[in-house]
């Protein structure tokens, strides 16, 4: 059972820059970053694979967003730049031991953090 705890989420302007971390509490083969809204689905925002050495994003974050690792720290990061009020959601950490080709379901993942708030300001 693998443990996940986010942070750095909070309000900020548009236009602006949030990092937010995932700690696990123990090694992972891939995670990734959700976002969900009150009402909708939980949707994905990226994820990266440390078997295949590859990261993967939702379109409409690319070029913005930058999710990386650091394996001995067992954390994952999302890097968040150019904030529009669109990205406002609870942002959820996910991550799996097993190896998969699969990325941006649900059901892709075992293991769930909390949520952290991100709310951008227009």
């Amino acid at each position: 059972q693998v443990q996940l705890v986010e942070s750095g989420g909070g309000l900020v302007q548009f236009g602006g820059s949030l990092r937010l971390s995932c700690a696990a509490s123990g090694r992972t083969s891939a995670a990734a970053w959700f976002r969900q809204v009150p009402g909708k689905e939980r949707e994905f925002v990226a994820a990266i694979s440390w078997g295949f050495g590859s990261t993967y994003y939702t379109d409409s974050v690319k070029g913005r967003f930058t999710i990386s690792g650091d394996l001995a720290k067992n954390t994952v990061y999302l890097q968040m730049n150019s904030l529009k009020p669109e990205a406002s959601a609870v942002y959820y950490c996910a991550a799996r031991q097993f190896l998969s080709n699969s990325f941006s379901l649900r059901a892709d993942w075992n293991y769930w953090g909390q949520g952290t708030q991100v709310t951008v300001s227009s």
